[in-house]
């Protein structure tokens, strides 16, 4: 447990500290090739899209060549990359090995969930899955306030040499107390052209997606990515019935639950994570709190996803996990729709942190924001950890890797696919309240879409009206975020209470063929 706790907290905890450093990255790291703005998104859009593409791959070579060797290669690669990373002397090189512990990372992630599986059983796994939840979910939440205090009084190498020290624990960890295990029944050649297939189209999908969000659509590389993934998507099914060992067997969609619980994945965390990060730009842009305040309000979340995970797979792996991936996105839909009452007048916490009084929380986040944050937490710890089991207990234990990386890859294109959809919602909202608020203002202009941008502090001096307008066209923009993110919830809720069955009344299949509930 502690090896792949390790393994794949350190992919978690290396997205949110290196996000925390990128503004001290971009002033302190020289760039010659590329721009200090282009750079900085793809040291975080390349890492992302390079994790996600190749995710599946990494999955099939897990049960293929063994899964404890793997989980090895893995965090070996992603030390020496980590270090690498620590060590860049510029932008473009920096870059680059992004891109390389992207490829280490990928191995991690699959890889964990299928040693559990392929190490527990019955509720023992279910309560294995829920500490793995709280442990990494607890990293997640510390990350950006334990690396925003790295980085800030040490350097923002910290940020990749931490995990060095993380690395070499979990090697030793893998080594002494980790036993092999493999798909006993994989024959033949590996589907390289498979992998190839699906890592152009898990890539492509998750960069254009990224890059197209991080440049505000002006990049066209972002549709060309979008494009080249999407052919790739829609070609895979097609080669995998053709091939003699396909990478991904498509009879692995005959398993109900493991159909059910990819297609609220989709819904869940495409909900989850867009509302995560509309959540962040609309408290420090619009409501004007502080990055550490916007960090501290939203630690509610994390710290009752890591302090209930455990607990909840317990009782899932007793009762079934049904009622909680059903109760879960309910309640987190209703915190959402608190949330959506939220005012522009809403007051800030520690918008002045110079003044001792503004160290309390305010009245608007107690009204405001914590109740949503208490549902939000609640709702997301009752689905993490029943999930994870139902996932990994609907398929044969012979393709626990591939079944993991699946739905991880899915969870990862989810994210920036479904906020790409609900951003040009949230623009379109955004212009026509500010063209409604402010008279004579020509919300089509290249200009104006520049200088104020939905749910961003406007670029450049503005007149009072302007700004004031804004911000409530902002905050209607954010309302409608919300509305849709829990109607995604609230989708995924009805999948897994319509679409699942009671497990306890079923039984672990032994071939990946065997429909199960």
């Amino acid at each position: 447990m502690v090896a792949v706790v390790l393994g794949s907290s350190i992919v978690f905890l290396d997205g949110t500290v290196v996000n925390v450093a990128l503004p001290r990255i971009g002033r302190e790291l020289p760039a010659t090739v590329i721009g200090v703005l282009e750079g900085q998104t793809y040291v975080n859009s390349g890492y992302l899209a390079t994790l996600s593409a190749l995710l599946i791959l990494s999955g099939a070579l897990n049960d293929y060549y063994g899964r404890r060797r793997m989980f090895v290669v893995g965090l070996v690669g992603f030390g020496l990359t980590s270090a690498l990373c620590g060590l860049a002397p510029n932008l473009e090189l920096l870059v680059v090995f992004r891109i390389l512990q992207g490829a280490a990372g990928a191995v991690l992630v699959p890889g964990s969930l299928s040693i559990i599986t392929s190490t527990f059983e019955g509720p023992s796994r279910a309560r294995a899955f829920g500490i793995w939840a709280a442990a990494t979910s607890g990293t997640t939440t510390l990350g950006p306030i334990l690396g925003g205090f790295l980085v800030d009084t040490l350097t923002w190498r910290i940020a990749f040499l931490i995990n060095v020290p993380l690395v070499v624990l979990g090697v030793y960890a893998t080594l002494a107390h980790m036993a092999e295990s493999r798909d006993d029944q994989a024959n033949g050649r590996f589907d390289w052209l498979g992998a190839a297939v699906i890592a152009i189209a898990v890539g492509g999908l998750a960069f254009g997606a990224i890059h197209g969000q991080e440049t505000r659509w002006a990049d066209q590389s972002a549709f060309v990515a979008l494009g080249i993934g999407t052919v790739a998507l829609i070609a895979f099914p097609f080669l995998m019935a053709t091939r003699p060992n396909p990478l991904v067997p498509l009879n692995l969609f005959r398993s109900r639950a493991f159909a059910v619980i990819n297609l609220s994945t989709f819904l869940i965390y495409g909900a989850l994570y867009v509302t995560l990060g509309f959540q962040g730009l609309y408290l420090q842009n619009v409501l004007g709190y502080t990055a550490f305040a916007a960090g501290i309000a939203g630690l509610p979340v994390g710290l009752l996803l890591t302090f209930l995970s455990a607990r909840v797979g317990t009782l899932a792996g007793r009762l079934g996990s049904r009622v909680f991936l059903t109760i879960g996105p309910i309640l987190m839909a209703i915190g959402l729709l608190w949330f959506a009452r939220i005012p522009a007048s809403s007051p800030p916490w520690l918008a002045e942190a110079d003044k001792p009084s503004s160290l309390l929380p305010s009245q608007g986040y107690l009204f405001d924001v914590l109740p949503y944050n208490l549902l939000y937490g609640i709702g997301i710890a009752c689905v993490v950890a029943p999930l994870t089991s139902t996932l990994m207990s609907s398929i044969a234990t012979r393709h626990a890797g591939l079944g993991s990386a699946i739905n991880n890859a899915i969870s990862r294109v989810g994210q920036p696919l479904l906020g790409a959809l609900i951003f040009i919602a949230v623009s379109a909202t955004f212009y026509s309240g500010l063209a409604s608020r402010v008279p004579g203002i020509d919300t089509s202009s290249r200009e104006i879409r520049h200088d104020l941008p939905p749910l961003n502090r406007p670029i450049g001096p503005v007149t009072p009206n302007i700004a004031e307008g804004s911000k409530e066209a902002s905050t209607d923009a954010f309302h409608l975020a919300l509305l849709l993110n829990s109607g995604l919830l609230l989708a995924g809720a009805a999948v897994n209470g319509l679409g699942l069955r009671d497990p306890r009344r079923t039984s672990v299949p032994v071939e990946s063929t065997s429909p199960v509930g």
